[in-house]
């Protein structure tokens, strides 16, 4: 499961390199797993430090630091 995770990371990284900020929703949406799965991959980016969390008026943003 860990690999998994860490593949699912891999592909938020390119998914915020090519699409900039997103909301939250809208990166598990994108992305090619299971919503827990999802998560877990945000959650790996943001332990490594390499996600900024901005609050809007609708939700979380996500995006690259």
């Amino acid at each position: 499961m860990i690999e998994e995770i860490g593949t699912v990371a891999g592909e938020i990284w390119n998914l915020l390199i090519e699409r900039g900020e997103l909301s939250i929703s809208g990166v598990v949406s994108e992305i090619n797993a299971s919503q827990s799965i999802a998560y877990m991959g945000l959650g790996w980016l943001a332990r490594e430090n390499k996600l900024e969390f901005v609050k809007k008026n609708r939700g979380v943003y996500v995006r690259l630091k």
